[in-house]
């Protein structure tokens, strides 16, 4: 059965082979990184996750080379090892297929605000909201997603309160930045969030 709480739609062309990521029961999963464009021309590099069995089929033919559709759900893993981000976002493939379909990313969501909103302004005096919004699974445990919204949107968003079921539509971004280390050595760092193109308070009559 479909999960409508939480739905990924991408295509694009594979940034790297896929390598063994873990175990889950008896099915092995790997991750490969998928380059998707924007219109802007910079192109979005997100994690994806998929069973052996689902890989090995796309493998077979030219994997590198092909322009893949992935449909999924967007995961979030708490990683305590002390290395690379503490948060970790992927996309969970479901279903993956060669085809010429036009680039996509698009992510629908629903679930609940977990912590006040954070509304603020970049350096260039965009006004931008920080949400964190918690999607459950159907096994009854959540992902924690971190979302950001713009301008008119923003505004709104931070009307929300923690508890405050929300409805979204947008896509996953990933941006670098640095990061200053114990040592005070700088390193670079990718983290995801998903840019809000139209949100919904559940109950509400329309989009904000």
């Amino acid at each position: 059965m479909e999960n409508t709480a939480n739905r990924v739609e991408l295509h694009g062309i594979p940034a790297e082979q896929p390598r063994f990521s873990h175990f889950g029961g008896e099915e092995s999963f790997y991750i490969f990184a998928l380059d998707v464009p924007r219109l802007s021309g910079v192109s979005d590099i997100i994690n994806v996750v998929a069973a052996r069995s689902d890989v090995s089929a796309l493998e077979s033919c030219d994997f590198m080379r092909r322009d893949i559709d992935v449909e999924g759900e967007l995961r979030s893993f708490n990683n305590t090892s002390g290395v690379g981000n503490r948060l970790v976002i992927t996309v969970l493939a479901k279903k993956l297929g060669f085809s010429q379909n036009p680039d996509k990313n698009y992510v629908r969501l629903t679930g609940a605000i977990c912590k006040k909103p954070n509304l603020r302004q970049t350096p260039l005096g965009s006004t931008i909201c920080d949400l964190l919004l918690a999607v459950p699974r159907r096994s009854g445990r959540a992902d924690y997603l971190p979302c950001i919204a713009w301008g008119d949107v923003a505004q709104s968003a931070a009307a929300l309160s923690p508890g405050d079921t929300v409805s979204l539509d947008g896509r996953i971004q990933s941006r670098k930045y640095a990061k200053t280390e114990p040592d005070g050595t700088s390193t670079e760092h990718t983290a995801f969030e998903v840019s809000i193109k139209t949100l919904e308070r559940e109950g509400d009559a329309g989009s904000f």
